[in-house]
């Protein structure tokens, strides 16, 4: 048991892959790293699939992606509504890189998104986000006003939301990746074959895609919810 609970934690440590050598030396961690090459994968796929993009006559590749981004885009449209349309690049870039983040543990890389650092700034993007269809909706004053509704007593109340909502996202996401990970190692560990493979279709693949989902739907709804 002992030795399984030290395999364990080796697992979940997060490495300092690289230290950069300004400010006294910026540690890179190993979630950054995995961050940083889901980005540039995104990033070439995107070059390769909007290339030589056609009004008529489009092919199989270019209609299957006009499917995908309008579906996304009619998704979060309806989510947030008319005033909250110009989040919807950021919430479907979003939702993208935790789709790929939380599946990535199948091909044997781990999941930044298991990483505290990771969810924290992810939450922290979004809160800004939500704090700034606020301010563009309603105006600085309306924003500061808004925070004496529906009477001024609760103001402290609503201040303090602004930092349950970012944490709650937070550790919504950081917990459920986490807990995924941790039952699959121990399977894995435990009976390493053929055992784990029906538990990877619930942990990996659904619970990684349903928590890629709750984030990024919880987010569009804060949203929605500032721009009314």
């Amino acid at each position: 048991m002992e030795d399984l609970s030290k395999e364990l934690v080796e697992e979940l440590n997060c490495d300092t892959v690289f230290t950069i050598p300004i400010f006294g030396g910026i540690a890179v961690a190993e979630s950054v790293v995995i961050t940083w090459l889901i980005m540039a994968v995104l990033l070439v796929l995107s070059i390769c699939l909007v290339r030589n993009l056609k009004v008529k006559g489009a092919g199989n590749k270019q209609l299957l992606l006009e499917v995908a981004v309008g579906g996304m885009y009619a998704f979060f449209n309806d989510t947030m509504g008319e005033h909250g349309r110009r989040y919807t690049p950021y919430l479907c870039t979003v939702g993208i890189y935790l789709a790929i983040a939380n599946l990535i543990g199948l091909i044997g890389i781990k999941p930044p998104t298991k990483d505290l650092g990771v969810t924290a700034a992810l939450s922290l993007m979004s809160i800004l986000l939500i704090e700034y269809a606020r301010i563009h909706q309603r105006g600085t004053k309306g924003w500061i006003k808004g925070f004496a509704e529906p009477i001024a007593i609760i103001a402290p109340i609503n201040v303090l939301e602004i930092f349950i909502r970012p944490l709650s996202l937070c550790m919504r996401l950081f917990g459920n990746i986490l807990g995924s990970f941790v039952v699959m190692e121990l399977i894995k560990l435990i009976v390493p074959i053929v055992v784990p493979v029906p538990f990877s279709f619930y942990f990996d693949i659904f619970d990684g895609l349903l928590q890629a989902y709750v984030f990024v739907f919880l987010t569009s709804l804060f949203v929605r919810e500032s721009v009314e």
